[in-house]
């Protein structure tokens, strides 16, 4: 019997591929705008922060192990039962929470090619396989997904917008894909971006959770909620999955100013306005603006978008990310997305936006 010289990780934890986050800095004596998280440029509601100061008197005090009053505050807004709501440490959480219950060892998990890049280490870090399924014109394929389901199918993740493409599939093709699913497969509908969707025939997936037994949802307060720093998520899902995940969940896994600043951004219904407001009239300027510059912009629902660059020497998606980054642009390279040739940016503030046109302007003027 060999005996090794040091503990070693269970075979595949190596074979992961650690998820890297968007860059955060810039170059000294330069102003930082950050447009690679896609993070609110408005900010946390101002309820949200007053909420968070209240906590500081109570810091020796444990959190409310149920998130009660979020997952209360969460269900009034909604409309939904509470019962039926998890919270969790950011939405990520409650994806590894998901994959953990639900997939073992040789176990498949399916998603889209350009799919969040912690389905991928979510379900390898259970031993399972991930199946990764073509788009089309970067947007999930319901026929080829439905095509890659097998016997050893656990779970299939779809991203409702996705990240980083932006695109989405409307609710009737969702539901067609949860009717096409053996009813053993659970469906995972992560919609981070759902608050800023302006389109007809999109939903969440709360009406498919209310009536199936094996669809869940996710949600997050770090995008347009603004309280990323926070880590905070929820689900809602069917009572079965519900007690299966809070058998395994961390017994404190929301901190009590998450819980108390979470309950108050989803009741400021107006600040919410006022982001969704920003990013239609942004969103829309953005994408125009690029476009008159020659570049490709897949059309986005999102508070992003993603910028496609020629292969030409000198105008490639590595030297714009390397031209902006000196001027204090910091937008997100997604080559571990298998997009190479592309950048995601963030819709920033007026001034972040203007500014990264006309640096591309610059940019693209200043190269063969």
């Amino acid at each position: 019997m060999t005996t090794a010289s040091r503990p070693t990780p269970r075979p595949g934890v190596l074979d992961i591929e650690a998820y890297v986050p968007g860059k955060s800095a810039a170059p000294a004596g330069v102003k930082l705008h950050k447009l690679s998280s896609n993070e609110t440029p408005l900010g946390p509601s101002p309820k949200a922060v007053a909420a968070f100061g209240g906590l500081s008197a109570k810091l020796e005090l444990y959190p409310d192990g149920s998130s009660t009053r979020l997952r209360e505050a969460i269900a009034g807004r909604y409309g939904l039962d509470a019962g039926r709501i998890i919270c969790g440490n950011g939405s990520d959480e409650l994806l590894e929470l998901i994959t953990k219950a639900y997939l073992g060892p040789g176990d498949e998990g399916v998603f889209t090619e350009h799919g969040f890049l912690v389905y991928r280490i979510a379900i390898m870090a259970m031993g399972g396989k991930p199946v990764v399924v073509p788009e089309k014109n970067y947007t999930a394929d319901i026929d080829a997904i439905l095509a890659a389901v097998t016997p050893r199918t656990k779970i299939v993740f779809l991203a409702n917008p996705n990240n980083p493409t932006g695109t989405y599939i409307p609710f009737d093709e969702v539901k067609r894909l949860q009717a096409g699913l053996p009813s053993h497969v659970l469906l995972v509908l992560d919609a981070a971006y759902a608050e800023y969707v302006r389109r007809n025939d999109y939903a969440s997936g709360l009406e498919l959770v209310a009536t199936c037994d094996n669809v869940v949802m996710t949600r997050t307060f770090s995008k347009i909620y603004g309280l990323a720093n926070l880590r905070l998520g929820w689900l809602y899902g069917p009572a079965h999955l519900v007690d299966a995940l809070n058998r395994i969940r961390g017994p404190f896994n929301v901190n009590g100013a998450a819980i108390e600043a979470g309950a108050a951004a989803i009741a400021d219904e107006a600040h919410v306005a006022g982001a969704i407001a920003h990013n239609d009239r942004w969103l829309a300027w953005t994408t125009a603006e690029l476009e008159k510059l020659g570049l490709s912009v897949t059309p986005s629902v999102g508070n992003f978008v993603l910028i496609h660059f020629p292969q030409t020497p000198g105008r490639t998606a590595k030297e714009a990310d390397a031209f902006l980054s000196q001027r204090g642009l910091i937008l997100r390279g997604v080559g571990a997305y298998g997009l190479p040739g592309a950048l995601r940016m963030t819709i920033g503030s007026e001034e972040a936006n203007r500014l990264v046109v006309a640096a591309l302007t610059d940019f693209l003027k200043d190269t063969p």
